[in-house]
């Protein structure tokens, strides 16, 4: 209100001042000049916007029991399928309500394909899908560079059709988010960080460049008040984490294709503590299982119980959260180097990344 009484002031005095000057008794009003047309080219973020919008959509998920959120996510393919976070469906999955809505309004029923806690990733199919529909442009990932401008379409707060920009922060940004619940597991990234203005509802949009290809997935940010984490109420500060397109491609193929998610693995259990001295292989597996999994990738390489891995490939690691974001960048059968601390001393070996099926 205050802008506006300002606005009007202003506009009042300027008109007074004009009338008190005008020694001819009458007043001429001139259109101002715009400098040139309103053309906006394919370029400009207008532009970007203009062609990128279309094919952004506003997903709704509704549990059985009526709990919900909102989210984003965008065309994948000419068959409907769209991508998304898991965290964004996750609600829907068993049994509930999805909906997807186009900037113009036109909503859709949705089912969920398939979807992938550990990378949050996630792929849901419209219900009688037009035939119209325009994938988005997928760029690659791993040419980004820091300082490339972003930018970033989603619907914080319920903000369906929200056009924020940035720049990339930040490459390799290890990242584990949670939706903070009791019974939530974490998800982890080696993530492309942007100042992009993103909140919760951004989840599951796309992160774009300068020519409007897609270069990552909006995941989560970081937030002064409640961590790491898409879904809390609070706002972005500037620190906001995409999953890099290229891995979330490979995910969503697997999606389609079977219906579950396939991670690779290096076959041994990592601590997952805060620390910065490295991915420690730990002394005991999960659920008792053996901490270095017998004929895996890990224990045919020669690791075992108490190595410290420091790097992989030319990436330091800093912890275990650090390793799983970074293993999970690769796809089963990669060879990878991994370079480990023992009794003191500095190994270095080369595995092929295994496979596992399922979160």
């Amino acid at each position: 209100m205050a802008a506006l009484v300002a606005g009007g002031l202003g506009g009042g005095l300027g008109y007074t001042l004009a009338e008190n000057n005008d020694d001819s008794g009458s007043t001429t009003v001139a259109a101002s000049d715009t400098g040139g047309s309103l053309k906006r080219d394919p370029g400009t973020v207008a532009g970007v916007a203009a062609r990128s919008l279309p094919s952004t959509v506003t997903i709704e998920a509704e549990s059985t029991s009526g709990e919900g959120g909102t989210g984003t996510g965008f065309v994948f393919d000419k068959q409907g399928h769209i991508l998304t976070n898991n965290h964004v469906v996750a609600e829907a999955v068993d049994g509930g309500k999805l909906t997807a809505t186009f900037p113009d309004g036109k909503k859709y029923n949705a089912t969920v394909v398939g979807h992938a806690q550990g990378y949050d990733v996630a792929v849901i199919k419209l219900q009688n899908a037009p035939t119209t529909l325009k994938p988005l442009a997928l760029g690659d990932s791993d040419k980004v560079a820091v300082g490339d401008s972003t930018i970033a379409i989603g619907a914080p707060f319920g903000l369906s059709n929200t056009v924020t920009t940035g720049i990339i922060s930040a490459k390799d940004r290890p990242v584990a988010s949670s939706d903070g619940s009791a019974d939530s597991k974490a998800s982890y990234m080696s993530a492309l960080q942007t100042d992009a203005s993103i909140n919760p509802g951004n989840s599951g949009g796309p992160l774009l460049d300068a020519q409007g290809n897609v270069i990552g997935i909006n995941s989560a940010i970081q937030s002064a008040s409640n961590g790491l984490g898409g879904t809390g109420q609070a706002g972005s500060i500037g620190l906001g984490f995409a999953i890099p397109i290229n891995q979330a491609k490979y995910v969503a193929q697997q999606l389609i294709k079977t219906g579950k998610p396939v991670y690779a693995k290096i076959g041994a259990s990592v601590s997952l503590e805060e620390t910065t001295d490295g991915a420690k292989i730990t002394d005991q597996g999960v659920g008792g299982a053996e901490p270095v999994e017998p004929g895996g990738p890990a224990a045919d390489a020669g690791l075992k119980p108490g190595d410290v891995i420091t790097k992989l490939d030319d990436h330091v690691i800093d912890s275990g959260p650090t390793l799983i974001g970074e293993i999970w960048t690769h796809q089963p059968g990669d060879k990878v180097t991994v370079t480990y601390e023992r009794g003191g001393k500095e190994h270095t070996v080369e595995l092929t990344l295994g496979s596992k099926t399922g979160d």
